[in-house]
């Protein structure tokens, strides 16, 4: 009997689309074992590519604090099926899972597909995604879903160039090379070359061997922890608490709010930024252990 294989996944601009059907491409090309389906969530008001400035950043309060947006209904393929695997695609948008992941995981499909269900998860992002998947796992474990590996692919430029390829891409749409500055997002070649993990995925499930499955998808780089980026997104969750709730309850006020918080990002990542790196340099010898087990928790899939 054929194993049902489902991908969910939600892309504005096809990159991880185009990353979950590599990851999902092994099992594809085994399809007298494997029947694999495909879920696009689709937002009844969808966001708009490129983006706007002034949508883009009007996103954020919402964005943040999860508040959901209505989605249109899994067909009923997807819906009228029990899947022996989930691969699990999403973004990252300020520190959080999108609002079309928010949506679909606070809407009542999602506990009908992911109870009792093993979930792959998979992000392609800039760089910071850590505690997002924190924010994830919370979810899973909520909805009974059963987390048994996570990949996490991200643009390898340093942290600076990285805000200016992803500003030009998502306002522009244009995300190659110019002038000095390289391609946005993460790179053609880890693009192409995911379906490796799902090579690996595909043994552990043939192995029936899920428990097992995320030392051997981090033994082979489908996780990279930067400590430098794990301080980075704390503090940036302290403050994105503070700005979203400002101007969520200042509603007369929001325009001009979402512009300081505009002004106010840029200036936490072109000069706030630098002074945590900096603090984080110096601290390194003193917080080397607790650095290392906190990466070790965020390579791996249980909640704390």
């Amino acid at each position: 009997m054929k194993k049902n294989i489902l991908v969910i996944y939600y892309s504005q601009t096809g990159q991880l689309e185009d990353i979950v059907k590599n990851v999902a491409k092994p099992f594809e090309d085994k399809k007298e074992e494997y029947e694999v389906t495909y879920y696009n969530i689709q937002l009844k008001k969808d966001f708009p590519f490129p983006w706007p400035s002034d949508v883009f950043f009007n996103t954020f309060p919402e964005s943040y604090l999860q508040i959901p947006s209505e989605i249109h209904p899994p067909s009923p393929e997807v819906l009228n099926r029990k899947y022996d695997l989930i691969i699990f695609g999403y973004q990252v948008w300020y520190l959080t899972p999108s609002i079309p992941i928010i949506s679909f995981l606070k809407s009542g499909y999602a506990e009908n597909l992911l109870k009792d269900t093993p979930v792959v998860t998979v992000s392609g992002t800039r760089n910071m995604w850590m505690l997002s998947q924190e924010k994830l796992k919370v979810y899973l474990r909520d909805l009974k879903a059963q987390l048994v590996g996570n990949i996490a692919l991200v643009d390898r430029h340093d942290n600076y160039t990285s805000v200016l390829t992803i500003l030009r891409w998502l306002t522009t749409g244009q995300k190659e090379k110019s002038g000095m500055l390289p391609a946005a997002g993460v790179s053609a070649e880890e693009i192409a070359g995911a379906g490796k993990y799902g090579e690996i995925i595909k043994k552990h499930v043939e192995n029936d061997d899920l428990q097992n499955l995320q030392p051997d998808l981090v033994k082979n780089g489908a996780v990279e922890i930067r400590p430098f980026l794990v301080r980075v997104e704390k503090v940036g969750n302290k403050i994105f608490t503070v700005w979203s709730n400002l101007i969520i309850k200042k509603k007369e006020k929001r325009p001009l709010l979402v512009k300081f918080f505009k002004v106010y990002l840029m200036a936490a990542i072109w000069i706030i930024s630098p002074i945590v790196l900096i603090f984080h340099i110096l601290l390194g010898p003193l917080f080397w252990a607790k650095r290392r087990k906190e990466r070790e928790y965020l390579q791996g899939i249980n909640l704390k």
